[in-house]
């Protein structure tokens, strides 16, 4: 089986997501969090890094695992009990770990949020919502009934999405931002959109989606933000001729 160069895959995805120009939440550290031996020959791509997630890429005979949340996001001392099991694994199967959390909901092509809009068939899409300083969301202009986004995003996750509809019926500047972004929908409304895509959100949002008029769709947190790692494991499949796999593992949030 052909194999590629840890080192290589690691810089294309750092120069490929602007991984060094970011700033991040402190626990996200973006980039290569575990080294393997120095080869690739089978890519794995996964939401979260959990126990769970290891043990499909060690099935699967992965060799390097690239995930939007990683291993930091907090304490991460003591290593025992599942949390050992995790990284003993990592390190027996010969595991390398690369997450890439902002960098890759705000990539406009491979992002989550880009991947989400293209998939909805949103069109003409421009930066929206910055976080950290910097936007990793897009929006856009259309014509789609609040139904018809439900509908939609059913049919991209499977489940149906909750929708407060406390906006127009008609959805015509609807703002993409995946994950937890439901705590910021004055910040979201600001930027002129009348309906709000997003993963998850407060249970107080209701009230507040109420107050400024506009629809939000909680689509799932984990369900949102498959589209960014399936598209960069596919993109890097392409690029180094190597086989990937994506490990489905949802946490139903």
């Amino acid at each position: 089986m052909a194999t590629v160069q840890l080192a290589r895959i690691v810089n294309y995805c750092d120069r490929l997501l602007r991984t060094a120009q970011f700033t991040d939440y402190e626990g996200a550290v973006n980039g290569l969090q575990l080294e393997n031996g120095g080869t690739v020959g089978r890519i794995g791509a996964a939401v979260d890094l959990n126990l769970g997630t290891v043990r499909l890429a060690a099935s699967a005979g992965v060799d390097m695992l690239i995930v939007h949340h990683g291993l930091f996001w907090s304490a991460t001392v003591p290593w025992r009990g599942n949390r050992f099991t995790m990284l003993r694994l990592l390190v027996e199967h010969n595991i390398a770990v690369y997450s890439s959390h902002l960098p890759l909901d705000a990539h406009p092509k491979l992002g989550n949020n880009a991947q989400l809009c293209a998939a909805l068939g949103l069109k003409n899409i421009e930066p929206f919502f910055d976080d950290h300083s910097q936007p990793i969301g897009f929006k856009s202009r259309a014509k789609l009934t609040r139904a018809e986004l439900a509908n939609r995003l059913k049919g991209l996750t499977g489940v149906a999405p909750i929708v407060i509809g406390a906006g127009p019926s008609v959805c015509r500047a609807i703002g993409v931002v995946t994950g937890n972004a439901g705590a910021e929908l004055r910040h979201a409304a600001a930027e002129g959109i009348d309906t709000f895509v997003t993963g998850e959100g407060p249970h107080w949002s209701f009230g507040v989606a109420e107050e400024l008029g506009i629809n939000v769709f909680y689509a799932g947190h984990y369900a949102t933000e498959t589209f960014g790692v399936k598209a960069l494991a596919a993109h890097l499949s392409d690029k180094f001729g190597l086989p990937w796999n994506f490990l489905d593992y949802p946490s139903g949030l």
